[in-house]
């Protein structure tokens, strides 16, 4: 199909845009769960779709359903979940996907996440077993979690099994990082770094998130916006404040987040709830519109262990105008840079945590400096306009591509 840049489908921003024709090529969205999509791709799809794209959104349906149908998008529900499948669940969902894929027939597959990513990749080479009619598959890697920390420090022998896997899956697409972490670790298991490209972050709307003025009571609030999981750092925040309240400083830690059944690594309602019932710390459950927490929050607090792609949470606090006290970890690199835009700590570490915090809560205008310096940045860099943008321009090129093969 015939590719060219017509149109500006993304307020201020150019995208590619597909040529107008008869038929529109259909990009399918692969991704575990409504929510995810519905907050992290939302986005992209409408670009998508201003561009020239028929867009389907395969996904188990909870909670978003009506609301993605309701944007113009074919949704197909599907009866996986997340985490938690045995063998026999695992032959079940890969043959819904290979059904789905030939019943679709998609010009690209954007597999979001790795579960996605490993049984999208599977299905497509069942479904179109000689590669005739075989979509574009990007492989969007959300963030690498453990496997980093243990490749970043050589001590990957025990990932030879797991490399080989990825490569595999991987072999043939393009793949989407978040940050250059990630790249520098899929390229030492093994991926071709030429099919690698950074793109940073789901993107933030900085309308919609605009700069905030400071809090103005007297407490100085923190906030942890997030799923309520250990790996996020809901744990070493709750520390550092009980540490900070011991020594007299009037500081408040909010966190605002759900926790997440599917994930073994989340605390329990009981947990959180005993959280909530210490002094200095509340947990606020699921909060519909998390910009009232950063009109109350004067820093936003991630001490995650995780390694992320480009934490959402965070983009959104920068746009806001918020400095960041984050661990120094892959994806919180990104938006936090020391001095500028917040401060890094060592992960684990509830001392060093602690005093972070401590200096800027003493540090009223510190804290303005590096929340206008984190909204430049946000402008700059990690706008919707700007991520989409750039992923249109890699489905573009995938496509031409795609057409030179055949």
């Amino acid at each position: 199909m015939p590719l060219t840049q017509l149109t500006e489908p993304v307020a201020g921003a150019t995208v590619p845009a597909l040529e107008r024709t008869a038929v529109r090529p259909k990009l399918l969205f692969l991704i575990t769960e409504d929510w995810f999509f519905y907050g992290a791709r939302l986005a992209l799809a409408r670009a998508a779709r201003d561009s020239g794209f028929d867009v389907v959104v395969a996904t188990r349906v909870r909670e978003h359903g009506e609301r993605i149908r309701t944007e113009g998008f074919a949704l197909r529900p599907l009866g996986w979940r997340r985490r938690g499948d045995g063998a026999l669940a695992t032959l079940r969902a890969i043959a819904e996907i290979v059904r789905l894929y030939r019943a679709e027939r998609p010009d690209i597959v954007h597999h979001a996440a790795l579960k996605p990513i490993v049984f999208g990749a599977i299905a497509a080479r069942l479904a179109f077993p000689r590669g005739a009619g075989a979509p574009v598959r990007i492989a969007a890697v959300m963030g690498l979690g453990s496997v980093f920390g243990r490749v970043a420090a050589r001590r990957w022998s025990r990932w030879r099994p797991f490399s080989l896997a990825l490569r595999l899956v991987m072999r043939g697409g393009r793949i989407m990082v978040e940050n250059p972490d990630n790249r520098a670790t899929l390229a030492r298991l093994g991926v071709d770094p030429a099919r690698i490209a950074v793109i940073r972050g789901t993107g933030v709307d900085a309308a919609r998130f605009a700069s905030l003025p400071a809090p103005r009571q007297a407490e100085v609030a923190v906030a942890l916006v997030g799923r309520m999981l250990k790996s996020k750092g809901v744990l070493d925040a709750a520390a550092a404040i009980r540490l900070l309240r011991s020594r007299g400083l009037d500081i408040e830690l909010l966190l605002a987040g759900t926790t997440d059944p599917d994930n073994a690594d989340s605390l329990s309602e009981a947990a959180l709830a005993a959280l909530d019932a210490e002094p200095g710390i509340r947990w606020l459950g699921r909060v519909a519109d998390v910009r009232t927490v950063w009109a109350r929050a004067a820093i936003a607090v991630f001490p995650s262990t995780y390694g992320e792609g480009v934490p959402t949470a965070l983009l959104e606090a920068a746009a806001c105008g918020r400095p960041i006290v984050a661990a120094d970890m892959p994806g919180c690199r990104e938006i936090v840079v020391p001095g500028e835009t917040g401060i890094l700590v060592p992960p684990s570490e509830i001392a060093a945590l602690a005093e972070a915090i401590a200096a800027l809560a003493a540090d009223p205008a510190g804290c303005a400096r590096l929340g206008r310096n984190g909204r430049a940045l946000v402008e700059a860099e990690f706008t919707d306009e700007i991520v989409c943008r750039r992923t249109l321009a890699l489905y573009r090129q995938a496509l031409i591509e795609r057409e030179g093969r055949q």
